[in-house]
């Protein structure tokens, strides 16, 4: 395609904005509305995804050394498991140290058991993959001088499944609202097109080739979808701005963080943005199809 081609279409687009402007109003209005909703669920869904992979991360082995271990015995075992497939991390805490925080979570009552301390030496372990610590915990309480490994069984499975659920629920819900969005633009861009097939009827009989007429539309649909995009990313920037300085304060020092507001609140804005554009522009080839048998 010629360069002077291109540009006349260029202008084409922004003159055909221009002459329709009540239809352009409702195009962008739709355009704006779904790409609101869609970009506040986004908010929601990523740090819902956030909240979870904290609980998952947070997840972690204790490994009881027996009493009867030597010191040798303790550092074998530390570098067994620090070498073991699918470990992430180890850390070991002595039998002393862990009277210590005892002490200090439950009282100077218990520090009475320092003369006599009854605890074991314990390995703190995490998994690479959160999803794999029973297998982790299994492995590790087969090696010789394990007295007990405790990871939670039974509960974190029931947090792991719920946590999956929760996700797949959460991407199902997003492609739904994708799809409506789709649907819903298509439809409104559709009226546009339906109302200028007298124009596109003209072309074809005057010898235009398809794509000489579809690409004037293309990107008609193209500017349609970014100038819907740009008050939702105000919008979703303005509120999530709005959350985290609510939160972020309150939620400081505990388990659940909120993402970011930088770089989060920039990638939500490029996924606006190019749903805006993909969708108009998808919206366009689509409606268009039908008016170019001619």
């Amino acid at each position: 395609m010629k360069g002077r081609t291109l540009v006349r279409h260029f202008k084409e687009s922004f003159k055909s904005i221009g002459r329709n402007s009540w239809m352009t109003f409702a195009s962008v209005s739709a355009v704006t509305v779904t790409l609101l909703l869609v970009g506040v669920f986004v908010l929601i869904m990523m740090n819902l995804n956030k909240v979870a992979d904290d609980l998952e991360n947070d997840v972690e082995i204790k490994v009881f050394v027996s009493l009867d271990a030597s010191e040798e015995t303790v550092q074998n075992l530390e570098s067994k498991i620090t070498e073991m497939p699918g470990v992430e991390s180890t850390n070991f805490s002595t039998k002393e140290e862990e009277l210590t925080d005892l002490v200090l979570d439950f009282g100077d009552e218990l520090s009475l058991f320092e003369q006599s301390n009854p605890l074991f030496d314990v390995f703190y372990v995490k998994a690479l993959d959160p999803q794999q610590t029973e297998k982790v915990a299994t492995d590790i309480a087969a090696f010789e001088h394990i007295e007990d490994v405790k990871y939670g069984e039974g509960k974190i499975e029931k947090l792991f499944n719920f946590l999956n659920a929760g996700r797949n629920v959460g991407l199902i819900l997003i492609l739904a609202l994708l799809f409506t969005a789709m649907f819903l633009i298509s439809n409104t861009i559709r009226i546009t097109i339906v109302a200028r097939r007298r124009e596109i009827e003209i072309m074809k009989l005057v010898g235009a080739t398809n794509w000489f007429v579809r690409i004037p539309f293309i990107l008609e649909g193209m500017w349609l979808g970014l100038l819907g995009s740009i008050i939702p990313i105000g919008l979703v920037a303005l509120l999530y701005s709005k959350i985290t300085e609510f939160a972020q304060p309150r939620l400081s020092g505990e388990l659940f963080q909120l993402l970011e507001f930088t770089p989060f609140i920039y990638q939500v804005s490029a996924l606006i943005l190019l749903m805006g554009v993909f969708i108009g522009i998808w919206g366009s080839f689509m409606s268009i199809r039908k008016f170019l048998r001619v």
